[in-house]
Formats: structure tokens, C-alpha cells, sequence
């Protein structure tokens, strides 16, 4: 018997830090989709809505799956980059677009950027999708090690992306299936937050899909949730009693985001044709305690703890006082080469140790890959020195030759 989709479930999240969510997600079987967007003024959520509404649109045209999925983001590409050629207020705006095709017993993927596609198969995760990004090529060059780039304060900067050009190179794969396989597909929000192993706990843990992605999301936010949070998943198995459509049926209607309201089944209890686009959720709210249930620590307890919490003050206090004495060049959310005063690290509980001092307007992606890796290195720098480069990228020396 064909593999069927048997399980699916979507979440998306705005996270603890930021105000909007600029993810969206696609639940259209045999379609799913991550797609997690960039820009100020909220573009960024132009940009993923644009390209989630792509699926809307699909009709089956008996092409291969990678080759309709390559159209797909290329039509989505098109969309987004025309808006943001017309429309000064949508200048500079993209996304990600990470997409799953369920045909017969193969699942085939479409990817551009940094949100990921994983495989859970007899209990081992695999990621199948490689990362477009600054921190993922510095890693694959060995430039740095895997258990430095997961801490990366430059992480983030994307070097392919839907939108900021006329037309992208689109990475294509496909799997065979297995019946219980799990796909998973989430944006960075997820990725930057838990580790491998902790995505793979979760997705072990047993139970409904829908009650994963809620404990993914809800893992993502406890360990700091700085970004959106978004999870789309999907199990194969052989139908026998499952209510989702075959793997490879087509989809005959879709259900627009503004059909969606805010009473409206969890994902997984969506009809299994439907296109669900993001829709961002409450953040909950923390339980108070209860009075006169505080915890009572022995006198050697507290002693340790004090000894241990004068030791990170110290520590806190040392790694600050550095932070006042140096520079380095980065990249903002927008992708703006910037001057920063610290060290580029961050601490737990949501504390950086640098500061912006000064944006530029020049954009990561238009200096040259081997200037920019010169460039974005992290390296230490005097404020005059940092402030000499910086002002030297604005000036348009960005050719490979350029001192760095």
C-alpha cells in the first residue's frame, strides 16, 4: 500500500522579543511549507505571506516534483522582488521558502535560505537541507567548528534568499519514504534556540504531532524565544485508519488566512486540503505562584549559591568591562553592515555584550564573498580601525582587493 500523510500539525509563534510575527507556514497536502521573512517595516511579512500564497495557487501540471517545486519558488521570487522593485516601502524585503512535495512513497523538498527540513527515522534526526548562510559556508570551510557556529553572533545573515534579486538558484532533494517517518520543517526561530538533540528528544517523545510542535515551540521560548518560532509537521504510514488524503493527491480548494479565525481548530484537526497561512497566537501568559510555597535552602546551600552567583558577577563584570574597550563589524537585522561596540557574544537570559553605535547603508550581500568573509570575521578592532572600515565600504571600495 502507497504511504499516506496520517499525521500533520502546524505552530507558528512571535517569540519573547520581538513584536510581529514574520514567519507564515503552508499546510496544504501533499504541500508544506516554512517560509520565514526580512525587512523593516514589516516587509518581511509581506514577503512570506507572498510566498506561502504561491500555494494557493498550484495546479498539478505533471511535472516532476523537484521541478514543480523549483517553480513554485521561483514564482514566489518573481512576486516579491517585483513588489519590492515598485514599492519603496517593501525595498530590500525577502524571505526564506523551505517547501515539501509528498508524492506515492518519496518526499521531495524545495529550499533557499536558512530554515530547515529534517527527516526522524528510527529514532535518528537528520537535517536534510543545507543552510544558505554566512555562518553555515564559514562551517563547511572549517573556518569554525559546529559547536561554534551554533553560538554565532552572526548567525543569522542569510547569503541566498527569495527577493532580493530577479531570480534564485533553488536547491532541490528528494527522499523515499518510510512508513512512521516525521518531516519537520521550521524557521530559525526554532534552530537558534535548542539544539539538534533537543529537536530530536521532542519529536521521540511520542503522542500526537500537534502536541510536538507545541512542546518545540514551547522549548524554543524557554530558552529565550528571540525570534518568530514556526513548526510544520508531517508522519508517513501505511493509511491503514488515517484521515489525511493520500501522499499523492492533489489539492482541490484552499482555505485563505483571513478564513481563518481566532476559534479555529488546531492544525492538525484542519481539513487535510487545506492551505493554512500564519497566524500569530497570544504569547502565554506565566502561572503566578502561590503564596507561602517558597522553597527553604539549608545553610550550606545558600552559602554555595552565594559563592556562585558572586562568581558570575565577576565574571559578568570582567566580560562587560572588556565589552567597553573594543569594536567589530557585523550585520543588523536588516542585513546593513554595522559598527558595534563589544565583544560578539551573548550571554544566557537574553544579554549581549555589544551595541550598536552605527548602521551603514551598505548590505551585506553586495560586498563580495571573499571580502565579506574578510570583513564579518568578528575580529577585535579599535574604534578608529572599525570606524576606517566601515567608512571605507560606504565610500564603495568592496572589491576582494580591499583591505579588510
Amino acid at each position: 500500500m502507497a504511504l499516506r500523510i496520517v499525521d500533520q500539525a502546524g505552530r507558528t509563534d512571535v517569540g519573547r522579543q520581538r513584536s510581529a510575527n514574520e514567519d507564515a507556514l503552508v499546510l496544504a497536502p501533499p504541500f508544506y511549507a516554512v517560509a520565514d521573512g526580512m525587512g523593516g517595516a514589516r516587509a518581511g511579512e509581506v514577503a512570506s505571506s507572498l510566498a506561502a500564497g504561491v500555494f494557493e495557487e498550484v495546479r498539478d501540471s505533471g511535472e516532476p516534483p523537484e521541478t514543480r517545486l523549483t517553480r513554485i519558488v521561483e514564482e514566489a521570487n518573481r512576486r516579491i522582488y517585483d513588489l519590492a522593485s515598485t514599492d519603496e516601502s517593501h525595498r530590500g524585503m525577502g524571505t526564506t521558502l523551505t517547501a515539501a512535495m509528498v508524492h506515492g512513497g518519496e518526499v521531495s523538498l524545495g529550499h533557499v535560505g536558512d530554515s530547515r527540513a529534517y527527516l526522524l527515522r528510527d529514532g535518528k534526526l537528520e537535517q536534510l537541507t543545507r543552510d544558505h548562510s554566512l555562518v553555515a559556508e564559514l562551517e563547511r570551510t572549517g573556518q569554525i567548528t559546529p559547536e561554534a557556529a551554533e553560538h554565532h553572533p552572526q548567525r543569522s545573515i542569510i547569503t541566498r534568499a527569495l527577493g532580493p534579486e530577479p531570480s534564485v538558484q533553488v536547491d532541490t532533494y528528494t527522499v523515499g519514504g518510510r512508513d512512521g517517518d516525521v518531516f519537520l520543517i521550521c524557521s530559525d526561530g526554532l534552530t537558534s534556540m535548542i539544539s539538534d538533540d533537543d529537536v530530536a528528544t521532542l519529536l521521540r517523545s511520542g503522542g500526537t504531532l500537534e502536541e510536538v510542535a507545541e512542546s518545540l515551540v514551547r522549548a524554543a521560548n524557554q530558552s529565550g524565544g528571540k525570534d518568530n518560532i514556526t513548526v510544520v509537521l508531517f508522519r508517513l504510514g501505511d493509511g491503514d485508519g488515517g484521515q489525511a488524503p493520500p501522499a499523492d493527491e492533489t489539492i482541490p480548494g484552499t482555505l485563505k488566512a483571513d478564513e481563518v479565525s481566532e476559534a479555529a481548530p488546531a492544525a492538525a484537526e484542519l481539513p487535510p486540503d487545506a492551505t493554512m497561512v500564519r497566524r500569530p497566537e497570544p504569547r502565554p501568559q506565566p502561572r503566578a505562584q502561590p503564596k507561602g510555597r517558597r522553597r527553604r535552602f539549608g545553610i550550606g546551600v545558600a552559602a554555595r549559591v552565594v559563592v556562585g552567583l558572586l562568581f558570575l558577577a565577576g565574571v559578568v563584570a570582567g566580560l562587560y568591562a572588556l565589552s567597553r574597550q573594543v569594536y567589530f563589524v557585523a550585520t543588523n537585522d536588516g542585513g546593513l553592515v554595522t559598527l558595534y561596540r563589544g565583544v560578539p557574544y551573548e550571554l544566557p537570559l537574553g544579554v549581549d555584550l555589544y551595541e550598536q553605535e552605527y548602521a551603514s547603508g551598505v548590505p551585506a550581500r553586495a560586498i563580495p564573498a571573499a571580502r565579506r568573509r574578510a570583513v564579518l570575521d568578528h575580529s577585535w578592532r579599535s574604534r578608529e580601525d572599525a570606524t576606517d572600515l566601515v567608512r571605507e565600504l560606504e565610500r564603495g571600495n568592496l572589491d576582494p582587493g580591499g583591505g579588510a
